[in-house]
């Protein structure tokens, strides 16, 4: 089994949410680091490595990401938007963790690129078990390799078949459009 550096990246506003999300993920047995942020401005910026986030030792650049929906000063919505617009960020499994029913809000969030929607269970013990379903799946997916930080390892695809699929250039589409 290849050596995996795995990092969660919650991004939740409410704090007993947040709580609850963090242990049940240790509960479930979960050893790796998993930050917690209270909104998607705070979800933008540790991405970024901006402000209290530039220390990638303290704050690990995430290989895996789950976000609530509804929250004020930046919602799930605007995290999906950004990680879709940004190439290296696009491969990120991002889990939609919501309380929503709404079809528009899922089928929103799947539009936007979230790797899967899931509600909200009612008690700690589902929840426990619900993280463990997720965080066991992501562990056996194959994803692209992160380096110790969780930056994506370069690779190089001359020569193979996905070479014809090439991840654009940050800020590419804006010259085109321009």
């Amino acid at each position: 089994m290849k050596t995996r550096h795995f990092s969660i990246l919650v991004v939740e506003d409410d704090e007993d949410d947040r709580f609850l999300i963090e242990s049940a993920f240790r509960k479930a047995g979960v050893t790796a680091p998993i930050n917690l942020v209270c909104d998607g401005g705070e979800a933008i910026a540790y991405l970024n490595g901006e402000g209290k986030f530039a220390d990638r030792d303290k704050y690990q650049y995430p290989t895996f990401i789950m976000t609530d929906l509804k929250m004020p000063n930046g919602d799930g919505y605007m995290v999906l938007e950004n990680l879709k617009k940004n190439p290296a960020w696009t491969v990120i499994p991002t889990v939609v963790f919501s309380a929503s029913t709404d079809q528009d809000d899922i089928k929103k969030a799947y539009m936007l690129g979230a790797s899967s929607y899931h509600l909200k269970p009612s008690t700690q013990d589902e929840m426990r078990a619900q993280l463990k379903l997720i965080y066991d799946y992501w562990m056996t997916c194959q994803t692209p390799q992160v380096d110790i930080t969780g930056k994506q390892i370069p690779t190089e695809g001359a020569g193979k078949l996905g070479e014809r699929f090439v991840a654009p250039v940050a800020g590419e589409h804006e010259k085109r459009d321009a």
